[in-house]
């Protein structure tokens, strides 16, 4: 038990260090990004890959987080101004994402509209875009495409959704007990469940995201110098392959999705967790304060976004 407590303060203390460090050293981390998709040239642009893929998901990185944050609470808890300040830059991140990415459902009915004239009444195979440089790809290419767009409104709408009040709730005891029970529930769950969740997501999800885009794989299990070693060999290769032969063959699409959808999640437990905070001291009269929520323009709509 003793070991576990010095263990887990001394990456606290370290992660300062840690942060500093990768902040003035860019370029042993960071180099290999002017070669994304092409051929990497030298053995430290490639170990630059590795270390960016390894410190991505690792304990060190975790230990940042988790120093950043207690940081930004111990500063809100002296200035209670400069918390409502992250609340409302992090909900204003969450809305304004997630009001552009729904345009994609728009895109998605209107793509399928066109997929249906251009299959069923002109009789076309496929179907060419753009402008100057044109696009040309199967019509069932374009019809699995489709799934791109819905995971795109899941995966960066769902902190929009959540700011919005719009999830569905299953109600136990919440609205049986006082409004300072409930900001405690809301705290204690922000912290207790949607923080682990979004921590053990992005863990699978980052590598499961790079065993789809370099070769040699890299493993959740490797340690940096296997890593390392890795690393000579290291090359892209960006997954192309479809479920059908002229489908949609761009799915490490969906891989980084899921790493920003994880990313987003954290980031709005982080805001509910000083929101509720914040309203359970000043009380029921600061409920929804600087809540940027849309207004529908329509009463029954208004009742029914109230009612969830």
């Amino acid at each position: 038990m003793l070991d576990a407590i010095v263990w887990f303060f001394t990456n606290i203390a370290t992660s300062f260090y840690n942060f500093a460090y990768a902040i003035t050293h860019p370029g042993q981390w960071l180099s290999w990004l002017p070669y994304i998709n092409q051929t990497l040239p030298t053995t430290e642009h490639k170990q630059a890959l590795m270390r960016f893929i390894y410190y991505g998901a690792s304990v060190e990185l975790f230990f940042v987080i988790l120093s950043a944050f207690l940081v930004l609470v111990a500063i809100g808890l002296w200035r209670n101004e400069f918390m409502w300040g992250c609340v409302r830059k992090l909900e204003g991140f969450a809305n304004g994402v997630g009001r552009i990415a729904a345009w994609a459902g728009l895109i998605m009915v209107m793509q399928q509209i066109v997929i249906i004239f251009m299959q069923r009444i002109f009789a076309r195979a496929e179907i060419s875009m753009g402008f100057g440089m044109s696009f040309s790809k199967d019509i069932s290419w374009w019809a699995e495409e489709l799934k791109l767009y819905n995971a795109l409104v899941v995966a960066l709408c769902v902190t929009y959704t959540f700011v919005q009040g719009s999830h569905v709730r299953v109600d136990l005891v919440y609205s049986a007990v006082s409004y300072r029970t409930k900001k405690t529930i809301d705290m204690v769950g922000s912290i207790l469940f949607m923080m682990p969740v979004a921590v053990l997501t992005w863990l699978y999800g980052w590598f499961f995201m790079w065993r789809h885009l370099v070769v040699p794989n890299p493993s959740a299990s490797d340690a940096l110098d296997k890593l390392m070693l890795k690393s000579r060999a290291l090359r892209w290769n960006i997954e192309t392959i479809g479920f059908s032969p002229n489908g949609f063959n761009a799915y490490f699409l969906f891989k980084i999705l899921l790493c920003l959808f994880t990313a987003m999640v954290f980031l709005q437990a982080i805001a509910f967790f000083m929101r509720s905070y914040l309203e359970r001291k000043e009380g029921p009269e600061s409920e929804g304060k600087y809540l940027d929520k849309d207004v529908l323009g329509d009463e029954d709509a208004e009742l029914v976004a109230n009612i969830h």
